[in-house]
């Protein structure tokens, strides 16, 4: 009888650990097809970008192994791709890192995160509707696939960009995206330092161009520097980043931002923090902004002196103000709804990306296109204005930054609209998540609490001070 139990337990046993290898078949099999389809497509095909399309196929198909057990671990894993604007050689289009692994976080959101979306993301949302809607005449108007493309590809880079921030937030995970972000950025800035100093080295102190694990342009880095800056400058409660690190990091990611000379990154980031500390009332971190936003503003005021009296034609200030005449004149043949989305990839003499965001619209989707991006734009600065500043004002610097540098230089560059966005949605779903467990008690600003709250710092800060 007892021999008869002992093998009637060890069948079980062996029954149940052919179900638990069963059940991991197809994680294996993902695996193989994975690295199959990578090492095809490196080696066999000879794709542009072979090592950056098999090394994004890889992580993805891990992301996508790990999502069976923890939700939100393709949307995490996505986090740093959002700062990889390199190539995907995938059937010869445009697509970048940031792209796809923005598309991967989206489609996790949607099928995986919470859907109970707070009312700041749904005003959000709606807003980019409002856009989205005065662009779809353009696509109709200027049939060709850039154009319908682009359409899809700019909603994804705000809308998918919330939601995917929402999500992850949602689920709990908002500090460790946010170190993820940290980090990311820090490979940025470390590159930049080490670019920087070789390149002064040998008597270069021109703008620094980081050149690993990929070559970046100045203005991509110093952008994406910029809003990490904040993020660091800011250090919300709720992110539970020792306040060391985010000290070390802000250093690091203002000097490097400084050395790329980015002028629209500097000029984003000092009106964002300047914006966060006259609201926060916050008297002992004028020392800090003096010392941060003096000699960037003496920077950028003697570079722009520069290339202004250097009358050379071919530097960016004169190049800008010929490509800003250029589009007027194309702009006049179709003013209402445009030339359409990218509409330089298909013109025959119009073919370069306006470097100015509400001319990049108007010229693109025409006045029509233009009022929608003003009320969307417009409305986003209101909405997280008015959100719990505890929640509201990385948000809103993030956001505020990036129209702020698109009034110097391009506007719809992929990882540059997606990042400010993702962490603008990190905010508003860390902010759901507060409210659902108790530890905040509204969406909207408090005026009393606030009043309360400066009045508290700013004691604090005369105090200290004395």
């Amino acid at each position: 009888m007892g021999m008869q139990v002992a093998r009637q337990r060890s069948r079980s046993a062996a029954l149940s650990r052919l179900a638990d290898l069963w059940a991991g078949v197809w994680r294996w099999v993902l695996f193989a097809a994975g690295v199959a389809l990578g090492g095809y497509l490196l080696l066999d095909r000879g794709v542009a970008n072979g090592v950056v399309t098999a090394a994004a196929i890889g992580v993805f198909v891990i992301g996508a192994v790990l999502t069976a057990s923890k939700p939100m671990a393709l949307a995490l894993i996505a986090t740093p791709g959002l700062f990889m604007v390199e190539r995907i050689g995938l059937g010869g289009g445009d697509l970048t890192v940031s792209d796809a692994a923005l598309a991967a976080a989206f489609g996790t959101a949607v099928f995986l995160g919470d859907r109970d979306l707070s009312p700041p993301l749904k005003a959000m949302l709606q807003l980019n509707l409002i856009y989205q809607f005065a662009t779809i005449f353009t696509v109709i108007v200027n049939p060709f696939a850039q154009n319908t493309v682009e359409w899809f590809h700019a909603w994804l880079l705000i809308s998918g960009a919330l939601l995917a921030g929402w999500a992850v937030a949602r689920a709990g995970k908002a500090r460790t995206a946010l170190i993820l972000i940290y980090a990311s950025a820090g490979v940025i800035a470390l590159s930049t330092v080490a670019t920087g100093v070789a390149q002064y080295a040998g008597g270069d102190f021109g703008a620094v161009f980081p050149s690993w694990p990929w070559s970046m342009h100045k203005n991509f880095a110093g952008g994406v520097l910029a809003f990490a800056a904040y993020v660091a400058y800011v250090n919300p409660d709720w992110a539970q980043i020792p306040k060391r690190w985010a000290r070390t990091a802000l250093v690091l990611f203002v000097i490097a931002l400084v050395m790329t000379q980015s002028r629209q990154a500097m000029i984003g980031f000092l009106i964002a923090m300047l914006i966060h500390v006259v609201r926060e009332g916050a008297a002992r971190h004028w020392v800090l902004i003096t010392i941060t936003a003096v000699p960037g503003a003496i920077l950028l005021v003697q570079s722009v002196i520069e290339q202004v009296e250097s009358q050379n034609r071919f530097n960016s200030v004169y190049q800008r103000l010929e490509w800003i005449r250029e589009v007027y004149a194309l702009w006049k043949h179709s003013p209402f709804f445009g030339h359409g989305l990218r509409y330089w990839y298909v013109h025959p003499t119009a073919n370069f990306q306006p470097p100015q965001a509400e001319l990049e619209v108007v010229a693109s989707a025409g006045v029509v296109g233009l009022l929608g991006f003003a009320i969307m734009w417009l409305g986003f600065i209101i909405v997280l204005w008015r959100v719990d500043r505890r929640f509201g004002m990385l948000a809103f610097g993030s956001v505020l930054a990036r129209i702020v540098q698109a009034q110097f230089d391009l506007f719809w560059v992929s990882a540059q609209v997606s990042i400010p966005f993702f962490i603008a949605g990190l905010c508003l779903g860390a902010q759901a998540l507060a409210i659902n467990r108790g530890e905040a008690s509204g969406y909207w600003n408090d005026r009393k609490i606030n009043q309360d709250r400066r009045g508290l710092r700013w004691r604090s800060a005369t105090t200290s001070w004395r």
